[in-house]
């Protein structure tokens, strides 16, 4: 049977750890529902204007106007990985970590493939390899569409020079707090609208100014949208996942430490016993 003290002190030291997990989960919660919010306010917008887009772009086909819409043979390719600064959040990161690799190994296994970081894990697991080329996980401290926006032009311009052939985006789109599903997102050049929906969107507008100035200047908003959409729809799954992850530690902890205290008191029953025993056993041999 362990030492008395010893189980006091793992008991000690579990129940520690289930105030700091729940305290973690307490703050998680309260983040959750402002990111939550911002998300669901933001994604029909994004949706619609990625939509609209990419319907009018498709009609300027061989324009100047469409040089984000030119398709290329696909020699270089730049992922973009989204995760988070922290960890303490489940397999939220490594979820990323995981698409990445395999998209490098498989989906792009003969190609020159380079990566931007957009969160410290994300760096810290591809900086050995030598293909990361920037590392913007500071844009978690001040997260807004301004400083995003510096990021997605800088990735335009990466593609409009030739540098890059095709631009993905991986990261976790928030589902509800338990639910993250990673997304692989192309965010150059921009994918053709389907035939049916430009059959649908073919309709007699009438356009002020012309269509060639409304998708110069749309597209790119278009696209800083859809990059600032994904950082938030990741910033919310962080939060999701790490309520979550501190929600089951904080579960696992109260049964060890249930646990702990059944096994202390069995503990302390058998050495009370023990010296009741000795204290017998020591009259009856001073009696005899």
């Amino acid at each position: 049977m362990a030492n008395l003290k010893e189980i006091r002190n793992r008991i000690s030291s579990v129940s520690s750890t289930m105030q700091i997990t729940s305290a973690m989960k307490m703050v998680s919660a309260a983040k959750l529902k402002k990111a939550q919010d911002a998300i669901t306010a933001m994604r029909p917008y994004s949706d619609k204007l990625t939509e609209l887009l990419q319907s009018l772009s498709a009609t300027l086909e061989g324009d100047s106007g469409s040089k984000f819409a030119t398709q290329r043979d696909v020699n270089k390719v730049l992922i973009v990985a989204i995760t988070s600064n922290r960890g303490l959040c489940g397999a939220f990161n490594s979820n990323i970590v995981k698409e990445v690799t395999r998209l490098t190994n498989d989906v792009y296994a003969n190609k020159e493939v380079s990566y931007i970081a957009i969160g410290k894990k994300a760096n810290d697991a591809f900086k050995r390899s030598e293909k990361i080329i920037a590392n913007n996980s500071d844009v978690f401290d001040d997260l807004t569409f301004d400083n995003v926006a510096e990021i997605a032009q800088d990735l335009m311009d990466k593609f409009v020079s030739g540098e890059y052939d095709k631009i993905e985006l991986v990261y976790n789109r928030f589902k509800n707090a338990a639910t993250q599903i990673v997304m692989t997102e192309q965010f150059l050049p921009i994918v053709p609208v389907e035939a049916e929906a430009e059959a649908s969107a073919n309709l007699d507008y009438v356009f002020e100014p012309s269509k060639l100035e409304i998708v110069e200047q749309l597209i790119p908003k278009s696209l800083k949208t859809q990059l600032y959409k994904a950082i938030r729809d990741s910033f919310a799954s962080e939060h999701g996942a790490r309520m979550t992850a501190m929600h089951k530690a904080t579960d696992n902890a109260t049964e060890l430490r249930d646990q702990l205290k059944l096994t202390y008191n069995k503990a302390r029953q058998a050495a009370i016993t023990n010296e009741i025993l000795e204290i017998v056993g020591g009259a009856e041999a001073l009696n005899n």
